[in-house]
């Protein structure tokens, strides 16, 4: 069983950065030739595509984040990042981490939830006003 571990969040003012991890645990899974995604839910509303960063690297945001949020990887620490600057309070959700196994076939599909076949139990972030 794939397992998904976000950690990195917390609360921090509006016009602050807080940077958001992402690891595998369980049995050994590389992450570093994944298609890997960001997704985040508020109370009450639904999940939401956030980031998304393909098998070769290529990263997509969502519109809302464009430019203040940025996706990478770490191939040695087979870790996956989420870097989150100028934050607001409309940011404030849980933010999940999630994997592709290869359901993955055309650009629309990074944006979708369901594409994604592992997830994180994910973190809280909170940005004050």
């Amino acid at each position: 069983q794939v397992q998904l571990v976000e950690s990195g969040g917390g609360l921090v003012q509006a016009g602050g950065s807080m940077r958001l991890s992402c690891t595998a645990s369980g049995r050994t899974v590389t992450l570093t030739d994944r298609n890997m995604g960001w997704f985040r839910q508020a109370p009450g509303k639904e999940r939401e595509f956030v980031a998304a960063l393909t098998s070769v690297s290529i990263p997509y945001y969502a519109d809302s984040v464009k430019g203040r949020f940025t996706i990478s990887r770490d191939n040695g620490k087979n870790t996956v990042y989420l870097q989150m600057n100028s934050l607001k309070p409309e940011d404030t959700a849980t933010y999940y981490c999630a994997a592709d196994y290869g359901a993955i076939r055309y650009m629309g599909d990074y944006f979708m939830p369901t594409s994604y076949a592992f997830w994180g139990q994910g973190t809280q972030v909170t940005v004050s006003s």
